[in-house]
């Protein structure tokens, strides 16, 4: 009844963490205590050892919800990382677009032959926007040019 008690009691005092890490403090604390309270009919307490700990079925669920709130979390920080050194590569190559014109024709030719690769029954030309703005420029002033 003693050892149940002062197990309780100790037990009560830690949180799950620290019992787990702290163990071997809490075995002796339990020794200290026990060997103290048993001193008197002449028993001396040589060891006490916390083997395993059972949950409750709510802690348990409790622990899975924390343990998964923890893994989306750390993966919303990769993703999230990942979303901005892709930003940042792609602020670079529109540099380097900027500064080189011809760069933009070569990656629109690369893709070209990249769509004319697969097998594929239509495929889309983007028309450069100058050219639309054009067109429509045109489109609206016709009956003004006949």
């Amino acid at each position: 009844q003693i050892a149940q008690t002062s197990l309780r009691s100790v037990l009560g005092q830690s949180d799950l963490d620290e019992l787990l890490i702290h163990r071997d403090q809490i075995n002796q604390k339990l020794q200290q205590i026990i060997d103290e309270a048993t001193e008197p009919w002449g028993i001396k307490v040589s060891i006490v050892e916390v083997k395993d700990v059972e949950l409750p079925d709510s802690m348990k669920r409790a622990m899975a919800r924390q343990a998964e709130a923890e893994r989306e979390k750390r993966a919303k920080v990769i993703h999230a990382s990942g979303e901005f050194d892709a930003a940042q590569q792609l602020q670079e190559a529109a540099a380097v677009i900027a500064q080189q014109p011809a760069a933009l024709q070569l990656r629109y030719l690369q893709t070209l032959t990249e769509i004319a690769v697969e097998k594929n029954s239509t495929i889309i030309f983007p028309v450069p926007i100058e050219f639309l703005k054009a067109f429509n420029q045109w489109f609206e002033h016709r009956d003004t040019l006949e």
